[in-house]
């Protein structure tokens, strides 16, 4: 996602972004690792074109800076489309560890599957974002595991990343058959 615009809004104290679809968001300062204050206030900000319109740079009076990713944002701000994202990264990798685990041949799990060789690495391949929740879940299904997903009002994304949370996570079970 590419930033369209920021500005600071020192009454909320907070980064005002607009992304490429028209989303807005809110980002706190509170959020920031170099954080303005009343003798330090933000000086200015811009969309960093650098790296490539997916952060804004920030510059406080003192003249220090400091850059915020767009998944900085997205992270704050829980998008549906980011969580959404992550979910599907998470799945993927997942799916690479349990068909590495297998004694099946990729190909026979191809078969099961009924697909090409192409759209089965696709499921796997972890950076790619465009397959259905559904499809991944026929891979699962194709090698014998059962998926349950639990949640609760934490946020997901803390609960992906923690690997010592059960709940809010993917858990994939093996099935002895």
């Amino acid at each position: 996602m590419k930033i369209k615009n920021v500005h600071a809004n020192n009454h909320k104290k907070a980064f005002e972004i607009t992304i490429s679809n028209g989303q807005g968001f809110e980002f706190p300062y509170s959020q920031l690792k170099l954080k303005p204050s009343l003798k330090n206030p933000i000086a200015g900000v811009e969309v960093d074109k650098e790296l490539g319109k997916e952060a804004f740079t920030y510059t406080v009076q003192s003249g220090d800076s400091d850059t915020v990713h767009i998944d900085h944002v997205l992270h704050y701000a829980q998008a549906p489309s980011y969580i959404r994202e992550l979910w599907m990264h998470q799945l993927s990798l997942e799916l690479q560890r349990v068909v590495n685990r297998q004694n099946v041949a990729k190909n026979e799990l191809q078969r099961r599957m009924r697909t090409s060789a192409s759209q089965f690495n696709r499921l796997l391949d972890p950076n790619n974002t465009r397959k259905s929740i559904d499809q991944m879940l026929e891979l699962f299904s194709a090698c014998e595991c059962d998926v349950d997903v639990r949640i609760n009002g934490k946020s997901l994304f803390r609960q992906i990343r923690r690997k010592d949370s059960v709940a809010g996570t993917v858990v994939i079970k093996r099935i002895a058959r």
